[in-house]
């Protein structure tokens, strides 16, 4: 036990055991420097520092984390765990400052989203510059003057210039598309967080896709545990996630002989509502997993690769997250998961 409250100091993660009357059992160094809280006798004294952070503190279940900002400096992540010892139910928690966590992948997120902007941007200007420069060149050379004083132009050299203009107009149309894909991600709605049943949702998302998925000969296949479920969460924005998952089922099902799409929600072990779109299409290969979240990444032949992207956006603002595993050649599992 000494052992142990011994190598408790010294961790640089900080460490509170609060009891049932929010009585503190231990606190370690690294949360004394953390939190900067004098006389921290009870965990109610969290709220000197932060009445957010209390609140959450106390609404936090076992087995479950969040990050909140504090201030400019201090941003932390928060996990719990609970434990009986002597009769006595305690709760334990973690604190770790990730502020520079998050910058750090803030500046990843930025160079990587750059990268692609660059990219996608320089991909369509190119070409509209070199066809604009040939084309340049077709009305400077082939352009003559008949015996009217008209100017004219042959038929080859026409045609060179009609489809010269029928090309920038679809890369300048492209480049359109491209841009407002890129503002949709930057311009994602606040949630508005309300209380709302799953089950009417499944109902309506099977109605609102019953046609296009019967003309690929797809059946969708509601399974909800309890069937009262409830979730707190922005219904609209949670039932464009879910339409968007299910269209990408569809389309990754092209060639499967397990025409279902599985729509299913219930509770994790850690107490937290969850809803999950499984389809049976060729699935993910494990190195594009880390990437289909990526603004504007795409495996597709055609779409912007935004609409994954939106999606984890959406979860991130609800504080959950969107999660996915798959088997190449059998299934592809994504999971909204809720506080």
């Amino acid at each position: 036990m000494l052992f142990l409250q011994i190598m408790i100091q010294h961790i640089n993660t900080g460490i509170i055991s609060f009891d049932s009357e929010g009585k503190i059992g231990v606190i370690n160094g690294a949360a004394k420097q953390l939190l900067q809280i004098p006389q921290f006798k009870d965990i109610h004294d969290l709220g000197k520092l932060s009445k957010d952070l209390l609140r959450e503190v106390l609404n936090l279940k076992p087995g479950g984390s969040f990050s909140m900002r504090i201030n400019s400096d201090l941003h932390l992540n928060v996990q719990s765990a609970s434990f009986k010892m002597e009769g006595q139910n305690w709760t334990l928690l973690s604190f770790q400052n990730i502020k520079s966590e998050l910058q750090k992948n803030e500046l990843e997120a930025w160079q990587n989203l750059t990268k692609v902007l660059r990219h996608e941007i320089m991909n369509s200007m190119t070409p509209i510059a070199s066809l604009a420069s040939s084309l340049g060149i077709i009305l400077e050379e082939d352009v003559k003057e008949n015996e009217r004083g008209e100017l004219a132009l042959d038929k080859e050299s026409f045609m060179d210039l009609s489809e010269g203009l029928e090309t920038i107009f679809k890369r300048s149309n492209g480049l359109v598309d491209f841009v407002n894909a890129y503002r949709d991600y930057t311009n994602i709605p606040q949630p508005e967080l309300k209380v709302f049943p799953v089950k009417p949702l499944f109902e309506n998302i099977r109605v609102l896709l019953k046609e296009d998925l019967s003309k690929s000969d797809i059946q969708l296949i509601c399974e909800l545990s309890p069937s009262d479920l409830e979730i707190i969460g922005d219904q609209d924005l949670i039932q464009m996630i879910l339409i968007n998952l299910i269209k990408n089922g569809k389309e990754a099902m092209e060639k499967s002989t397990n025409r279902t799409i599985l729509l299913k929600a219930g509770v994790d072990s850690h107490s937290r509502p969850f809803i999950q779109v499984i389809d049976h299409g060729e699935g993910i290969v494990p190195e594009a997993l880390e990437k289909i979240f990526v603004p504007f990444y795409t495996t597709k032949k055609s779409g912007s690769g935004i609409g994954l992207a939106i999606s984890r956006q959406i979860m991130n603002l609800h504080k959950g997250n969107l999660e996915v595993s798959s088997i190449p050649g059998e299934q592809t599992v994504f999971t909204l998961v809720f506080k």
